[in-house]
């Protein structure tokens, strides 16, 4: 059974002034989403600028989702490290505090082998009993986890159950799909690019992990839903209707646009952390531009 099929957020940390993380703001998101049908709820990932979090902050923001959402829909905790031991710690400290699942990115900078990261996800995944999903995004890490080994782990590790697709390569979708047929398993991929949910739903993919249902939950859902309700005319309809909106997010580095966006909606979540810098007046201007295009208030 899939941790989850539609459509899962990517969630921003919401700060205070001063920098801290604003719990309160994170309670309102967390209902926010779930009040506007998101599917699950992706905490400390890429777009919840996970990687200038301490361990304490990160754990925290892990264990407040998990108390807040309390089982509604599942959490999935980013517990990646490129430090296996690290990754390993945060999650089986992730699985303490009640997370559904794990999303393990691959290790950064080290730029290891195919059969290191073999290696890393598999003592990850020995650390824990919660099922967990690959997060394939080269264009951060520097490293790309090849279909064959996507593939691989998904059938020799019983926990290791999908992939979050970010290489923007429609081609892998389909290798690695076509490699899981053909080997006779299952792989729970979904998009980690707005951009191509539908392509993705297309091909076999469970959903996707997004940074638009920050802004528009309950469409970004519906996208998915229409899929699997058989209404492919209105999922392709609606991701047509916000494709530019999608483009003027990611204008710059996310998280900074989808944060902007928020701001601009009134929802308070504050400033970015460092070295994160706030969006370009151009850059701004092009994505008011755009939510107001579709119907978004700001």
């Amino acid at each position: 059974m899939s941790i989850f099929t539609g459509a899962g957020v990517a969630l921003i940390t919401p700060m205070n002034a001063d920098g801290s993380v604003n719990y309160e703001k994170l309670r309102e998101m967390v209902e926010f989403q779930i009040e506007n049908q998101t599917d699950a709820i992706i905490v400390c990932g890429t777009t919840g600028e996970a990687s200038t979090l301490t361990n304490e902050e990160h754990l925290e923001c892990i264990r407040f989702c998990c108390e807040v959402t309390k089982k509604r829909i599942p959490v999935i905790a980013g517990t990646g490290s490129n430090c296996t031991a690290s990754a390993a710690y945060l999650s089986k400290e992730a699985e303490k505090a009640g997370a559904d699942a794990l999303l393990l990115v691959t290790p950064y900078y080290n730029k290891c082998t195919q059969n290191g990261l073999m290696a890393h996800f598999k003592q990850i995944a020995g650390a824990v009993d919660l099922p967990i999903l690959l997060y394939n995004i080269p264009g951060r890490t520097g490293v790309k986890i090849a279909p064959e080994t996507v593939v691989a782990l998904c059938r020799d590790v019983d926990n290791i159950v999908g992939v979050k697709d970010a290489t923007g390569d429609i081609s892998e979708v389909a290798s690695v799909l076509s490699l899981a047929k053909k080997e006779g398993i299952e792989v729970d991929l979904y998009s980690g690019n707005d951009d191509q949910i539908v392509p993705v739903l297309s091909l076999g993919g469970k959903g996707v992990i997004s940074v638009l249902s920050n802004v528009i939950p309950r469409e970004t859902h519906e996208m998915t839903a229409s899929y699997f309700d058989g209404d492919v005319k209105k999922s392709m309809e609606l991701q047509l209707k916000y494709f530019d909106l999608i483009g003027a997010l990611f204008c710059e580095v996310n998280p900074i646009p989808v944060k902007k966006a928020m701001n601009l909606m009134g929802m308070e979540v504050g400033p970015l952390r460092a070295p994160l810098t706030e969006m370009e007046e151009e850059h701004a201007a092009r994505l008011a531009e755009e939510m107001k295009r579709v119907g978004i208030k700001c």
